[in-house]
């Protein structure tokens, strides 16, 4: 869906509704809300119990009449309803009255590139059911590359790569708009799922999901590189017999389970530059990936890119939060449209 910004500027609030994190933008106030998008539900009552960071908490710890739900998964709704409930508890009542002082409450959303209509309506009845009267949709990789200050609107290539908890984008930006772009179903829930199933098979040890984190676990800050300790002890529960247990597990058969779900990412990436002109690829060439999203961060994913692509690679600041703040670039307006008028020299 293209949206001009125009239309954005009109906006009062954006919103990025990631299957890891839910984040808001209130235009005048900055980033209110930065929180998992979690709920917790009394099955008996219908009740919300928790949101966010405390409903994360219970996963895997509740009694059997108390469900933790996502409703955002991929980056779209899949529960409009639950989606509606969360968003309207970590806004706040405060915030809330604030915003129903608009006589016409705009709000904008991040999608993921290629979203289906389905999908896009999902968001778009997300936020009517909150008190927005127009809902504009923007792509998260413009919103991304935006909030990370690259000069999308030049005639030079830009390529960004947006790494999510359920999804990967990639692509090449110039004069404003996606050149070629893809969207790869790998994000870090995929890295901590190879993480759990290596310990399971290899170890027959058991971990709970929300504790895997290949940030921290036996990668001791070197990632996916080869330096540091060649082993590291990890503690989780025996898959027989149910006891506590640690082992002692080999960093370099850790990272090798990392690197097998990364291999979709790097052929991602090598479709997308074989579908880029010639000349955006010589500029890829000298100013390289830019890597944004909460698993941007990955130890040694940097250089993994690097040694595969040949090109420069850098980890943008803030890297979490790109896509929200690139909308809320546009709603304050500090964002200027391009203008292409080759015949006014010419009148």
């Amino acid at each position: 869906m293209t949206v001009s910004l125009e239309q954005l500027r009109r906006c009062h609030v954006a919103v990025d509704l990631g299957a890891a994190r839910t984040r808001v933008y209130v235009k005048g106030a900055g980033l209110v809300v930065d929180e998992p998008s979690v709920a917790a539900v009394n099955t008996r009552t219908g009740a919300l119990i928790a949101v966010g960071e405390f409903a994360d908490r219970m996963t895997g710890r509740t009694p059997g009449y108390i469900r933790v739900a996502r409703p955002v998964s991929g980056g779209s709704v899949v529960d409009v309803d639950m989606a509606q409930r969360m968003l309207r508890t970590l806004l706040g009542e405060r915030l809330r009255r604030q915003l129903r002082r608009k006589p016409l409450l705009r709000a904008a959303a991040c999608i993921p590139h290629d979203c289906d209509p389905l999908a896009q309506r999902a968001t778009v009845e997300t936020l009517v059911g909150l008190g927005a009267r127009r809902v504009e949709l923007v792509d998260t990789l413009i919103a991304a590359a935006v909030g990370c200050g690259l000069p999308v609107a030049e005639p030079t290539a830009t390529m960004i790569l947006v790494c999510g908890a359920a999804t990967t984008q990639v692509a090449v930006l110039s004069l404003g708009s996606i050149v070629t772009a893809e969207r790869i179903p790998v994000g870090g829930h995929a890295i901590d799922h190879a993480v759990i199933q290596f310990l399971r098979h290899q170890h027959q040890l058991m971990l709970p999901s929300q504790s895997v984190r290949p940030l921290h676990l036996a990668l001791h800050g070197n990632g996916l590189t080869a330096e540091g300790p060649s082993a590291t002890e990890i503690h989780g529960r025996d898959v027989a017999t149910g006891l506590a247990r640690s082992v002692v597990v080999e960093t370099a058969a850790v990272r090798q389970a990392i690197h097998t779900p990364l291999t979709a990412v790097l052929d991602g990436i090598g479709r997308v530059l074989r579908d880029c002109p010639p000349d955006l690829v010589a500029d890829l060439a000298e100013r390289g990936i830019v890597l944004v999203g909460g698993s941007a961060r990955l130890p040694g994913l940097d250089q993994m890119l690097r040694d595969a692509t040949g090109m420069p690679v850098q980890i943008a600041d803030r890297p979490e939060v790109c896509a929200v703040l690139g909308l809320g670039e546009m709603l304050e307006g500090r964002v200027e449209p391009l203008t292409l008028d080759p015949l006014a020299g010419a009148r």
